[in-house]
């Protein structure tokens, strides 16, 4: 099945949103919770899975929803399609500061493999399914278990990532050595493996974590700057805790809010 032909422009710095713009009868698919607007004259549809195994009956969908369960997301996806006569624009949002990265499937191999949450939307036609790590190093300790999603067809799709985006064309035999919660996605040429930190002090002091990711080419790789995962774990770690007093971080802000909350 050959994806719809969609059109986007993208908005924003830091805290993005795409705009798909549809063709009469075009649809593009969305993780649920996604949308951000759209104009009327679209109409939207909750669907098992991806919607690529429309032909293979109520089992064939439910399996490949259920699929979509041992990469931690929903069952459902959204599916927008341009009921109109015009042109129609519907909009997804990023769900926390990062940068989207439009990638048109046709020029990449037909393929990418990408961190399970990493996906916003895609053309109609685009299959959102599971790549399994065959190691087991890769599956214990690779940060995003033995399962990561793949997105295999011919048309854009979507990926949002954390902080700065970075993207390096590997050479053939070349290898790059990041942090395992920075990997956004590869193309499928690209050899993933675990490595080991190396010296003991270094890895329970350093506060890099036990492993590496190790990528080996030819192929492409995205990295991301700002993980979520990171970027949550610094503000539970500076939050107060339940029932605590406010820190002022040594500022009269500090004393000042405590006046306007009404504390003595």
């Amino acid at each position: 099945m050959n994806a719809h032909e969609i059109d986007y422009k993208l908005y924003g710095d830091d805290m993005q949103f795409v705009e798909i713009e549809l063709d009469p009868q075009e649809s593009v698919i969305a993780e649920a919770g996604g949308m951000m607007m759209m104009e009327d004259g679209i109409d939207m549809e909750t669907i098992f899975g991806d919607g690529t195994n429309s032909g293979k009956g109520f089992f064939g969908k439910l399996v490949g929803a259920g699929k979509r369960l041992l990469t931690g997301e929903s069952l459902f996806m959204t599916v927008f399609t341009n009921n109109g006569t015009g042109k129609r624009r519907v909009s997804f949002a990023a769900p926390y500061p990062g940068k989207i990265i439009p990638m048109d499937l046709s020029e990449l191999g037909g393929k990418i493999i990408c961190q399970k949450d990493s996906f916003l939307c895609a053309a109609k036609g685009v299959s959102v399914g599971i790549d399994f790590q065959r190691k087991l190093g890769t599956g214990f300790f690779g940060g995003e278990g033995f399962i990561m999603q793949k997105l295999e067809g011919d048309g854009l799709a979507f990926l949002h990532a954390g902080g700065t985006i970075y993207k390096r064309e590997l050479q053939p035999g070349e290898k790059l050595r990041i942090d395992t919660g920075c990997l956004v996605a590869m193309t499928k040429e690209v050899n993933y493996d675990i490595e080991y930190v190396g010296k003991i002090k270094t890895a329970f002091f350093g506060g890099e974590g036990l492993f590496f990711a190790t990528l080996t080419g030819p192929g492409i790789v995205w990295v991301q700057s700002l993980p979520f995962s990171r970027l949550a774990d610094r503000i539970i770690a500076a939050a107060p805790a339940t029932g605590s007093r406010s820190v002022g971080e040594g500022s009269i802000l500090g004393t000042i809010g405590d006046f306007l909350n009404g504390d003595d």
